[in-house]
């Protein structure tokens, strides 16, 4: 039997060395969840590029190779790179994925286009003026045969131009992925969210209490108490809580930039004022309450139809008389205004 390592980086993440064509791993492998990647030329842990090793898939497969007969060793390096870097290679290898889905969309195509040739060709080859098969007559095998010809070559025509126009589907969603992931309303989410994380693993790091429950006759307050992490769990919350850290820093830099350039505005309760109307969903909303996170909104013309709208998701601004504002170093600012400051200069 073969000696194996399976190895984890965060910039590799879950690969295994030593396996074989036939030597019996491929079957093992299979029912742990693992697969063949040709780039690779390696089996590999899916989704586990620049994620914490799955020490509980990669301990079931070792025990199963060693079951097996196979001599496994396991070297896992949990560190994690640098946000920066994990995004540049994001997307240099989204790059890389759509040149080839274009060059595959570009052979589908050029096969689709010798298909109808051939279609075209068989079509000619038919007797003109659609005259029927003479059933008897020594041309029949041959008029039947070019039918037959005819309508193959038609079938894969047809089939070369589905596989052509799926092919050009996925090369241009795949064009897009990147400019999707770094969209305005995305990367403001994505801040929250990591915003979130990182105030979590502060309170799995210093301990926290939380109210349960308070009897509403005599007041007592029934608290769940959290201890600070200790130990190996603690490091690892440590290790989290800078990883985290970093990739808020690289998207509150992204946000920030977007915000410079004009691409995302920075809506706010210091800008956004009740009476206003913003734009969420394809239509304007005229805002009834202004909140820490986000506006209440109801419905122009009246009725109780009310919404929360995040600030990340307005798309635009406008005061109650129908005017435009902008954000201008952080305050808002009339199309009339701006006007008038423009001429006063």
């Amino acid at each position: 039997m073969s000696a194996l390592t399976i190895t984890h980086t965060h910039a590799d993440g879950t690969l295994i060395d030593g396996t074989s064509r036939g030597d019996g791993s491929a079957e093992i492998l299979k029912a742990q969840r693992w697969r063949w990647s040709r780039g690779l030329g390696s089996w590999y842990i899916p989704h586990s590029r620049d994620r914490r090793a799955k020490r509980a898939q990669i301990d079931a497969t070792s025990a199963a190779l060693r079951a097996a007969g196979f001599t496994v060793d396991v070297d896992i390096d949990d560190t994690y790179r640098p946000t920066a870097d994990v995004e540049a290679d994001k997307i240099a290898r989204q790059a890389a994925r759509v040149d080839a889905l274009d060059a595959k969309a570009d052979r589908k195509a050029g096969t689709a286009e010798a298909a109808w040739a051939a279609d075209q060709a068989a079509h000619d080859a038919l007797p003109e003026g659609g005259e029927p098969i003479k059933v008897g007559h020594h041309s029949e095998a041959r008029h039947r045969r070019a039918v037959e010809k005819s309508w193959n070559a038609l079938g894969k025509a047809v089939a070369a131009e589905r596989e052509a126009a799926a092919a050009r589907g996925r090369a241009d969603a795949a064009a897009k992925t990147t400019d999707r992931r770094y969209a305005p309303v995305t990367v403001a989410r994505r801040i929250d969210k990591l915003t979130a994380e990182l105030r979590r693993l502060e309170r799995d790091r210093d301990g926290y209490t939380r109210t349960l429950h308070t009897n509403q006759q005599t007041g007592q307050k029934y608290v769940e108490t959290h201890e600070a992490a200790t130990g190996d769990y603690r490091e690892r919350v440590l290790a989290e809580i800078e990883h985290t850290a970093d990739e808020l820093a690289y998207w509150e830099g992204v946000r920030a930039h977007q915000i410079t350039v004009g691409t995302a505005a920075a809506y706010s309760r210091e800008v956004v004022v009740v009476g206003d109307l913003v734009r969420y969903a394809g239509h304007f909303h005229r805002v009834l309450k202004v909140n820490a996170k986000s506006v209440t909104v109801g419905s122009i013309v009246g009725g109780s139809w009310t919404d929360r709208v995040p600030y990340a998701e307005i798309r635009g601004l406008r005061d109650a008389d129908g005017q435009v504002v902008r954000i201008v170093d952080g305050t808002r600012a009339t199309e009339s205004e701006a006007s008038a400051e423009t001429g006063a200069a």
